[in-house]
């Protein structure tokens, strides 16, 4: 009997000083296994690129740096490839660094709604913090390669309009923040090519649908860090000349990057000019305040209803009678 109590004790005490490691080994969310236990690592497949919700066919529009880049092409009722219906192109947000084409994708079923063929595009996306001495990166912080892609797509649209029911003439180039930026490039400025395009055919949007754009990147806008005293070659508010697209902006009031003034500037630019400029503010919203279910969907019919307007105006839809 006193045998047995030492070896209890000596059992308890083992016992007592393993639990705690095992507990911490828990805790902290590792396998209570040795590592050469478990499973090697193996790499899944590769993942596809989302498919925005309403779209109908996807394209790849461009192959570059060993990537394909797609847009996704959103039709309406009744569509044939024969028709000649005005069409846009839509270009996610998301500071040039982030983002993928369904951004739009209720702005999409809308204007489908409508009779329009529309195109979200993805794009390259920039590295948030290039770094000198890392191959893998590209130290070009600007948004060159994002621009490159954006007049790419537009060209290979354009260039298709007969196969996708569009008429090449009227176009429309939409986006939202950093993609109202490519939007508004497309709609006022040239240059900034792909080597690849095809120069022949025209990359310039018939119309700007505009949403909170960072359409200024000079000194007094968003996005000066990244083109620096280059400015001048990517930012649309610097590019506004007589023959640009006309176009609508909706901006809220409380927006941190794009302040009113910046607006009002751009549009007094564009109708000194005489180009159609419309600014639609919304008191009180915030950056991003276009997005679908927003506030409770607040927004979103108010934004639908200034830019249905506009495209009448254009006459590329009906006016409400």
């Amino acid at each position: 009997m006193h045998k047995i109590v030492p070896t209890l004790m000596l059992s308890i005490l083992i016992c007592s000083l393993g639990v705690p490691a095992l507990t911490a080994q828990t805790a902290t969310g590792r396998p209570s296994k040795p590592k050469q236990d478990s499973p090697p690592k193996t790499a899944g497949p590769p993942k596809k690129n989302s498919q925005p919700k309403y779209a109908d066919q996807t394209h790849v529009y461009k192959q570059v740096e060993g990537q394909d880049l797609s847009l996704h092409v959103t039709q309406p009722a009744g569509w044939k490839p024969t028709d000649r219906r005005p069409a846009v192109v839509f270009f996610h947000g998301g500071g040039w660094v982030g983002g993928k084409p369904g951004q739009f994708d209720e702005h999409c079923k809308h204007l489908a709604e409508l009779g329009l063929v529309t195109v979200q595009v993805q794009y390259r996306l920039l590295k948030r913090t290039p770094k000198q001495d890392d191959p893998s990166t590209s130290v070009d912080k600007t948004p060159t390669r994002c621009i490159q892609d954006a007049r790419s797509a537009m060209r290979w649209v354009r260039q298709r309009a007969g196969k996708l029911g569009i008429d090449p003439n009227r176009i429309a180039s939409g986006g939202g923040s950093a993609g109202g930026h490519l939007a508004a490039y497309l709609g006022t400025s040239d240059g900034i090519d792909d080597p690849q395009d095809d120069l022949a055919v025209s990359a310039r949007a018939n119309a700007m649908l505009l949403f909170n754009p960072v359409y200024d990147n000079g000194p007094e806008g968003w996005g000066t860090a990244r083109v620096g005293n280059r400015y001048p070659e990517f930012s649309p508010a610097h590019n506004i000349t007589k023959d640009d697209a006309p176009a609508i902006v909706f901006l809220g009031t409380e927006d941190k990057l794009i302040p009113v003034e910046t607006a009002k500037r751009f549009q007094d630019k564009m109708r000194q000019l005489g180009i159609t400029s419309e600014l639609h503010l919304y008191e009180g919203a915030g950056h991003g305040f276009f997005n679908y279910g927003r506030d409770d969907g607040k927004w979103f019919g108010l934004n639908m209803t200034a830019l249905d307007n506009f495209l009448a105006k254009l006459g590329w839809i009906p006016a409400e009678q």
